[in-house]
Order: structure tokens, then C-alpha cells, then sequence
């Protein structure tokens, strides 16, 4: 594939829509429809961008007995879906610092522990160059309602056993889906 040039489609709030114009190998001109939270790309080089934007929390209790998951209610999917907490790194922030904030904002837990931080990794590859930092750790507390009015969110400790019987046909996020399946049989 030869890319052949960008357009900015609209630009919201929290994304912008591009139209990326690329030539196949056969020589067809064709149009990709991607978003990026960068609002500004005028080149491939933004498309390409390194830049982590979101955390996304793989939390268990303190004995690791438990997995921490959200049921949120999700407009892009019109239901609620089983999802890891997540958020947008702000300004300034680390991605622990960001971690901590997420955490608490959604649930009212406090990250005491991060045990391991992945390699940055894309949010959803076929939609957008979103990169995201995964942050594996340990929460205690008591849960409280997500500060955000904008949020409907659930969170709750499950046992390997509650994560098996949601797996059979519960609203997942895939990377919160493949993880859950890999934990619970593990």
C-alpha cells in the first residue's frame, strides 16, 4: 500500500475523523475512515504517531483471588459492557499517576500496588491509532459511584468461577474478554 494523503472529515470533542487515501499494489485509489484523538495530523507520520493517550487497569484484590471489572454502559454499543477500567492520560500525567486517578474516579479503589506496566499497545487497530499503556496491579477499599455524571458505571470483584459464567454470554470488550478467558482458566 502507497498512502497518498489525509483529510480531516470533522472534528469533535475527545476525536477527529480522517479519510486516509491510499493505492492498493493493483493500483486502486482507495479510502480509509479512521479516528485519532490528535486533531491536528496533516501527515503520515501523525498517523504513526508513538504517543500513549489511555490507560487501560488489569486490577485483582489483594490475595489475587478476584479480578476487578466494570459493567458500563457504553453508547457506541447501545448495552452495557464488561470492560477493565480505563481513561485518558491527562496533561502532565504519567501513566501511573493516570492509573491511580482512573481507578478511583470509576470505582473509589485506590491502586496500591502496580506490579507491572505492558508495552504500549493500539486501543482498536481498525479504528483508530489510539495507543494505550496497561497497567497491572493490586486495589483495596471500599467502591463508590464513578465521579463522573457522563459514566454509568458498575465495578465489582469477580472470582475466577463469576468471570466463567459471564464469559458464557455477557457484553465484553475483547481485550477484557481474552484476558478474563486466560485468567479464568488459568
Amino acid at each position: 500500500m502507497k498512502f497518498t494523503g489525509l483529510e480531516k472529515v470533522h472534528d469533535g470533542r475527545f476525536i477527529s475523523r480522517y479519510d486516509l487515501k491510499y493505492e492498493t499494489s493493483d493500483g486502486l485509489t482507495k479510502n480509509y475512515e479512521m479516528v485519532s484523538r490528535n486533531h491536528d495530523m496533516k501527515s503520515f507520520d501523525d498517523v504513526r504517531s508513538e504517543l500513549n493517550e489511555a490507560v487501560v487497569l488489569i486490577i485483582h484484590n489483594e490475595d489475587k483471588s478476584k479480578i476487578l471489572l466494570n459493567k458500563e454502559y457504553r453508547m457506541a454499543v447501545g448495552n452495557v459492557a464488561i470492560n477493565f477500567p480505563a481513561g485518558l492520560i491527562d496533561p502532565g500525567e504519567t501513566p501511573e499517576v493516570a492509573a491511580k486517578r482512573e481507578l478511583w474516579e470509576e470505582t473509589g479503589l485506590e491502586l496500591y500496588k502496580i506490579e507491572s506496566i505492558w508495552p504500549s499497545s493500539y486501543s482498536a487497530v481498525g479504528l483508530t491509532n489510539e495507543r494505550s499503556e496497561v497497567i497491572v496491579g493490586l486495589a483495596r477499599g471500599e467502591f463508590s459511584p464513578s465521579t463522573s455524571t457522563e459514566e454509568e458505571i458498575e465495578a465489582g470483584w469477580c472470582t475466577k468461577d463469576e468471570v466463567r459464567e459471564l464469559l458464557k454470554g455477557t457484553n465484553f470488550a475483547a481485550r477484557t474478554q481474552c484476558y478474563c478467558r486466560l485468567w479464568a482458566d488459568s
